[in-house]
Formats: structure tokens, sequence, C-alpha cells
């Protein structure tokens, strides 16, 4: 009932115009845009839809990787850079969300990000060439990246007394949807005629439901920041570039994009060369992305109750190390724990952006520290899977790709510890000062 009560108290306090509502404090986060009560609850509705949007376009690719090799004529190398280019469209267009949020607003940036990913994904399995199918994946792509770096800025912002928790749901939200693309896409491409071109296509219908709550929000405007705390700095003076702070999270966040990006492309490929069936390799992959569905809203709660993260960061880190091991000891005989736990490594997502939302005590603070980790995070994460596709071109095996996905979890370790110290980027400004 307290928790009930609270809550009734923040709508109102959200929906009461303006001249009524009090002004932010230190303790207290600007409120949200004025919108309806009505909306103000649609909201998780739309970041639940967008969170599903968020990772298919790239799973659903993963599962077929070979079919789509063939069908498109690819070489090996070619499809490492297939497998780069959600870091490189996430690097390159990620850095530009701020920017278009303060023009049109957060939620009508999303809402354009939502129609993007639905439009890439409806063209892309039918250009009949390499080139428009990599730039059809890259339109929708862009769609995710801008999602990406605006997510964390519309939970801390609407949702201020429930970071954790929201956190928490987007990131499970995206962990179904990213193990649903896994688990199904073999299944759906064989019962429609067995044609993969159709087993991508159905994704997109995702991504035209997702636009639909974001249009009602497409007029809110970002709020006008917030004066920084006291003892903070104002968003302007922030340079992300001196804080050690987001440099720390920057190398966590694309060691953890560099990890889940091979797992993502690559995984299935390697159950299936080490003599698992196709379908049997699909649903390993969803069994690993499924481990952060109870995950993703677990360790966000847990995380943002402690002062600092770097325990839940070796944890994770461990599990990856031991689940590369046994890849490459034993790849058939205990392929369900190496997926397990390979799975519970790959929760170290919801963990990063948890930590970008308590790195940051404004609201602006969030947006460049998004903006700066994510974009600088996913340009660090590109080689790592075009390298794996090279070195199993020409080593022709996973020994050495799988070696190199088990020495990147050590600086992965490393930088997470110390980007989950208790500190905040204005306060890193303010020092300097």
């Amino acid at each position: 009932m307290a928790l009930m009560a609270r809550e009734d108290t923040d709508t109102e306090t959200r929906t009461a115009p303006a001249h009524q509502r009090p002004a932010p404090t230190e303790q207290q986060p600007a409120a949200p845009p004025v919108v309806r009560t009505w909306a103000m609850r649609l909201m998780p509705l739309a970041v639940v839809l967008a969170a599903l949007n968020l990772r298919p376009a790239i799973t659903s690719l993963g599962a077929l990787l070979e079919e789509v090799r063939d069908g498109l004529g690819m070489s090996g190398s070619v499809a490492g850079l297939l497998t780069s280019v959600p870091p490189l469209c996430f690097a390159l267009f990620g850095v530009m969300a701020p920017r278009l949020a303060r023009r049109f607003g957060p939620p009508a940036v999303v809402c354009a990000g939502m129609a993007a990913i639905a439009t890439g994904l409806l063209v892309r399995p039918f250009t009949g060439a390499t080139p428009a199918f990599l730039l059809f994946s890259a339109l929708a792509l862009m769609g995710i990246a801008v999602s990406n770096v605006l997510m964390p800025v519309i939970v801390k912002r609407w949702f201020p007394d429930r970071v954790g928790t929201m956190t928490g749901l987007y990131s499970m939200a995206l962990a179904v949807g990213t193990s649903a693309a896994a688990a199904v896409t073999v299944p759906l491409t064989r019962a429609l005629g067995d044609d993969w071109r159709f087993g991508l296509l159905v994704w997109a219908t995702l991504g035209v439901a997702a636009v639909l709550p974001w249009l009602l929000f497409v007029r809110e405007r970002q709020e006008q920041a917030a004066p920084a705390p006291t003892g903070g700095a104002p968003a302007a003076r922030l340079s992300m570039v001196r804080s050690p702070t987001a440099w720390a999270l920057a190398v966590f966040f694309g060691l953890q994009a560099t990890g889940a990006y091979i797992t993502m492309g690559w995984m299935a490929q390697i159950f299936r060369d080490a003599g698992v069936a196709a379908g049997t390799a699909g649903i390993l992959l969803a069994v690993t992305m499924a481990m952060g569905i109870p995950l993703a809203f677990v360790i966000p709660r847990v995380a943002s109750r402690l002062p600092r993260q770097g325990p839940v960061v070796v944890v994770l880190g461990t599990c990856g190390l031991i689940g590369y091991a046994g890849l490459y000891l034993w790849p058939v005989g205990g392929a369900w724990l190496w997926a397990v736990l390979l799975g519970i490594s790959n929760c170290a997502f919801p963990l990063a952006l948890t930590m970008i939302g308590m790195r940051a005590r404004t609201g602006p603070g969030v947006a460049s520290l998004s903006a700066f980790a994510q974009s600088t995070g996913y340009l660090i994460s590109i080689p790592g899977p075009l390298l794996v596709g090279v070195l199993y071109q020409h080593s022709g095996g996973w020994g050495l790709p799988i070696a190199l996905m088990a020495a990147l979890m050590v600086p992965q370790i490393v930088a997470g510890i110390l980007a989950g110290k208790n500190r905040v980027i204005e306060d890193e400004a303010a020092a300097r000062a």
C-alpha cells in the first residue's frame, strides 16, 4: 500500500501544472514532461516494446548465418564483416542520439528508431545482393543505435525513483527479444517453406508494433535541463574524454559488447561445426540469450543497491572464462552448461546500463555518459567479430577464436571494477574545475 501511495503521489506530481511542481533539487530530480496520467502508464509498455526490438535483427541473422552466406554467396571474411556491422552502426549513429534528442525529444527519436528497424527488416531479406543486404541491415541497426543510447535517459527521466526496477524490466524485455529470435527463427523458417528470407522477415512485425505506442509521445520535447546539483558541474561543462569513470565504462561496455556480438553471431556456428544439429545449435544460442531474462531483471536491482559493482563484475567474468574453456575442451558433451555460463556472462550488458544510470547525477549527465560509453564502447568492439571470422577461416577451426574470446574477458573484468567505483562524473568534473 505504501508503494501504491508513493506511485500515486509521483503520478500527481508529474501531471501537475508546471507552476505547481516543486523545483528540482539534489534529492529530487526534475519531473518528466507534463503528460496525461494514462500516457505515463503507457510509457512502461512503450519501453518494453522498444527493448524487444533491440536484438532480433542480429540474433535472427546469427541463427541463419550459414543459409544467408550460401544464399548471397558470402565468404567467411564477409560474413565476419556482417557480424561487425552492428557495433559499427551503434558507434557511428549512437553518438548522434543526444543531439537528436535535444532537438526533437527522446520519445520522437525512439519512435523514428523503431520505424527504421521495421523498414530495414522488411526490405533486407529481398535485396538479392550482399551490399544492399548490408545497407538495409545498417538502417535497422541505426534505429537500434539511437534507441540504445536513449533508453537509459528515458528511464532516468520518467522513472527517477525506480531506475533499478525499470532498467531491469527494459533489460529483461531485451533479453526476451534476443532469445526468442534465436530460438524460433530456424523453426519459423522451416514452417515458411524453408526460405531464410521469410525467417528474417517475420521480425519486422515486431518493429511495426513498437512504433504505435511511441507515436503518442512524439510531441514530448525534452524538458529543460535541471540545474546541476551543488558540488556538480553543468552538463555543458562535462567532458567525458577527461573522465576516468566515463572511460572505464566505455572500455567495460566495449569488451562486453565484443563478447556479446561474437556470441550472437558465431556461437550457433561453433556448435554446428562441432557436430550439433542446426536446430539444437539455435536452441543453445537461445538458452544463452534466455539467461538474461531473469538475470537482467535481478542484476540491475542488486547492483543499484551496492555502493560498488565490482563483485558483480567478477562473478560474471568468471562465468565467461569457464564457459569459454568448456567450449574449447568439450563443446558437445557440455554444450548446455557452456550455454548457461556464457549466458550469465552476457548479463554484463544490463549491469553496464545500470552503472551508466548510477555514475551520473543529472539527466543531461546520463545522456552524455550514455552516448560516450556506448558509442566509444561499440567502436572498441568492432574488430572482435571480424577478427573471429578471419581467424576461423584461416586457422580452419575454433581454437584461436575461442582463445581470443577468453583473453578479452580479463581486461573486461578490470575495467568493470574501475567503472563500478562509487563516484559520479559531475563530481569528477567539479574536482577538475
